[in-house]
């Protein structure tokens, strides 16, 4: 028996036709079998690649990220100092649509645990590294006045926690009340990394609810 019946189908059709059924219907509503309807095979064979639609998710988070990683793009601008490079990532993080609609979808596997910890713990080695590296580089060139660079690093990586409404309920007003709290925080140590232009765009992330 053939170990591939599919060998036309790959690893990046499954990841992109998940992705445009997530994005069509939400990851709730999109069951493994939709996939494989769309792609013509199996769920077996989809199986024999991803564990399950939590996986498939996963993965489609880190591919998004590798091929448009924020860090990388602002190591590339010279002209920018170390706080004015993290409020880039910020502002292209919130500019990415397709990152933005992910994440959207991905919020209520937040409500599992397990989820959580594993999400935690990949921002935690995936990201520190590189809000450390901006920090330090403010340090440097003076644009960041603070003793305790990790310490922030690791602060931005919980701060990220608070905000999501899955975990800490609430509309995008007390969303910005948040934001507005961090940046007054933030500034008192040093780091003065949000602002107006920041706030405003969060009226337009899909994830916070709106007031009627």
């Amino acid at each position: 028996m053939s170990r591939n019946k599919y060998p036309e189908i790959t690893v990046e059709n499954i990841l992109e036709v998940s992705q445009r059924l997530f994005f069509e219907k939400g990851y709730d509503n999109t069951k493994i079998q939709d996939i494989a309807d769309e792609l013509g095979m199996t769920k077996g064979a989809i199986y024999h690649h991803f564990k399950s639609k939590e996986e498939i998710m996963n993965t489609l988070g880190d591919k998004l990220f590798t091929n448009n990683n924020p860090f990388e793009i602002v190591k590339k601008r010279t002209d920018l100092n170390g706080l004015e490079k993290m409020k880039y990532v910020i502002n292209l993080n919130q500019s990415n649509e397709q990152m933005v609609e992910l994440t959207n979808q991905a919020l209520p596997l937040l409500e599992n645990p397990q989820v959580l910890a594993k999400m935690f713990e990949s921002n935690y080695q995936q990201l520190l590294p590189y809000w450390l590296e901006l920090i330090e580089e403010g340090q440097k060139d003076g644009s960041i006045k603070t003793e305790q660079p990790k310490e922030l690093a690791e602060l931005l990586i919980l701060t990220d926690l608070w905000m999501i409404p899955s975990l800490f309920p609430g509309n995008v007003n007390d969303i910005k009340n948040r934001y507005k709290f961090v940046t007054i925080m933030l500034g008192k140590m040093g780091l003065p990394l949000y602002d107006e232009e920041m706030l405003a765009k969060i009226d337009n992330l899909p994830y916070y609810e709106k007031d009627e």
